[in-house]
């Protein structure tokens, strides 16, 4: 009995994991699309107010959209791929890495919006990554 008590903790645990680690899969979809979306809408005036080429816009913006239905799919399946998961907590700190690049490096003529911006979403997107690592650190 003991046992299978142990399990049922186990198996809570897992599914405490599961809705924290969907919640944050949810919440970064969701600033990744506003983020796609509104780099996208506004072609037309942040490159004059963040300092951004708009050649890097419409990329980036385009990404972040196809990026963030991908998050949302991958946290809407009933068993999430541990793999996809771990690209994904990659990949956002591979983001955050090349945001932080962009701004130390100078690659593009931000404003001090720009850098202000650049920097504020990175730190968004380690958060994401550091709660979706903990998620799913503690999925089996």
């Amino acid at each position: 009995m003991t046992t299978h008590q142990h399990t049922d903790v186990a198996a809570g645990a897992d599914a405490r994991a599961a809705v924290s680690l969907r919640l944050w899969l949810r919440l970064d979809a969701a600033a990744s699309g506003l983020t796609g979306v509104g780099a996208v809408a506004g072609v037309g005036f942040l490159p004059d107010l963040l300092g951004t080429p708009p050649a890097l816009l419409w990329p980036v913006g385009g990404f972040l959209v196809m990026w963030a239905t991908a998050l949302a799919y991958l946290a809407s399946r009933p068993r999430m791929n541990r793999a996809a998961v771990w690209a994904v907590i990659v990949l956002n700190l591979l983001w955050v890495l090349d945001s932080v690049a962009i701004v130390l490096a100078g690659w593009f003529p931000l404003t001090g919006l720009g850098v202000g911006y650049v920097l504020l979403q990175a730190a968004a997107v380690a958060m994401f990554a550091e709660f979706q690592y903990l998620g799913a650190r503690r999925l089996r």
